[in-house]
């Protein structure tokens, strides 16, 4: 058994629902002087320090005296198969440098491509692997990861097996750009689902689609989406990220398991989810990143929308691990409040993964993975903008 003993709270979404909407989004159960009994990789209890009974057996105690608990925070959209990197194209990008400029310097997601391709599948294992490492360190328990930055059936298949081998949700971004050696989407649509589908389908839990000017129309998204679940995936799709194409309405008509960006999405766009079973997943990193519009996260809260939160880690338009930034990021832009930001990143992102009933809270049965916070107070999660927040992360009831 491990005991994390005399903390100054816990602190967990309430209830046992997900996705959490509305005014649920908000609601916390705060503990004051508690515990968290760990057996096994399942959490035996939480409650008072002054109701806990005698314990049997071999006890590891952990002293949580002036910290926090929160639970195992779970990024549901990172891109962390790549090789190299975009630092270059940051530089330009911070000195001026326009779209035209960027892509005649040999930039943008093909660039990323090459590299990924070059570092072959034991050089994306150790990027996995070390990205994982970045994202536990700022309390990430449970992280998703995308394919994409391969195109071809070989890299693709390498950075679907790195992530989930290092543990991760894999999903299967096979409709992230156009490579090079191929005419257009349509053509290289063709390739994907012939070639590389087949066995993304075994390895990966879901799969994903640009929808963009430059990457894929929506009928092409339909096609990849449609194949896609076909063949026993999951849906999500990146949408409304510069301009609304119809990405919204096809989420909707697929049922996808999310939408992710929404930087453009209008009123519009914004009561439709409310209306649907698609959860929204903003990313405000990305946004400011790029000096983008931010999503209307606070908008899609209020009209009754499931909401989710996460870093978009990725090279080029979101070079940022922490969700505990993004919380900040969701206080002070999006105008959600600390408790909508841990609700976001932890029990609707587990919802997004198909993991709701298992991660995501800090009550009886659900997996011990578990957040100390370097605070008295949960809040200094989004309050401490930028801090190292996190003191100490036990996963399945261990201590890493």
């Amino acid at each position: 058994m491990l005991l994390i003993r005399d903390l100054a709270q816990v602190a967990t979404p309430a209830g046992r629902e997900a996705p959490l909407r509305g005014a649920q989004l908000g609601e916390v159960d705060v503990i004051g002087d508690a515990y968290v009994l760990c057996e096994n990789d399942t959490i035996a209890a939480v409650g008072r320090m002054r109701d806990l009974q005698p314990l049997d057996g071999d006890v590891v105690e952990v002293d949580g005296r002036g910290r926090c608990a929160i639970p195992g925070l779970v990024d549901c959209h990172t891109h962390v198969a790549f090789g190299g990197d975009r630092v270059e194209e940051f530089s330009l990008r911070a000195g001026g440098a326009t779209y035209e400029q960027l892509h005649a310097a040999g930039s943008g997601i093909l660039s990323t491509v090459r590299a990924t391709r070059a570092a072959g599948e034991a050089g994306l294992r150790a990027a996995v692997e070390r990205h994982r490492g970045w994202m536990r360190a700022h309390g990430t328990t449970t992280f998703e990861g995308k394919s994409g930055y391969g195109l071809d059936r070989h890299t693709e298949l390498a950075s679907l097996r790195a992530v989930r081998d290092a543990g991760g949700v894999p999903t299967w971004l096979g409709a992230h750009a156009v490579p090079p050696e191929l005419p257009d989407a349509d053509a290289y649509l063709d390739f994907a689902l012939a070639e590389v589908l087949p066995e993304a389908a075994s390895i990966a839990e879901a799969a994903d689609v640009f929808v963009e000017r430059g990457a894929f129309d929506v009928a092409q998204a339909r096609r990849y989406l449609e194949a896609c679940r076909d063949a026993g995936l999951a849906l999500r799709l990146h949408g409304d990220q510069f301009t609304e194409l119809g990405a919204v309405e096809l989420a909707i008509e697929l049922g996808a398991r999310s939408i992710d960006h929404l930087e453009a999405t209008g009123q519009d766009g914004v009561r439709a989810l409310a209306a649907s079973e698609v959860t929204a997943v903003v990313l405000p990193a990305s946004a400011l990143f790029l000096g983008r519009p931010m999503p209307p996260a606070r908008a899609l809260v209020d009209a009754g929308a499931a909401v989710a939160l996460a870093t978009d880690f990725n090279p080029g338009s979101a070079f940022c691990e922490s969700l505990p930034l993004c919380s900040s990021l969701a206080s002070t832009q999006l105008k959600l409040s600390p408790a909508e930001a841990l609700a976001a990143c932890t029990v609707n992102a587990a919802h997004v993964l198909g993991r709701a009933g298992r991660i995501g809270r800090l009550a009886a049965g659900y997996r011990a993975d578990v957040v100390l916070l370097d605070a008295s107070d949960w809040r200094y999660l989004a309050y401490h903008l930028g801090a190292d927040v996190v003191d100490r992360v036990v996963l399945g009831g261990e201590l890493p």
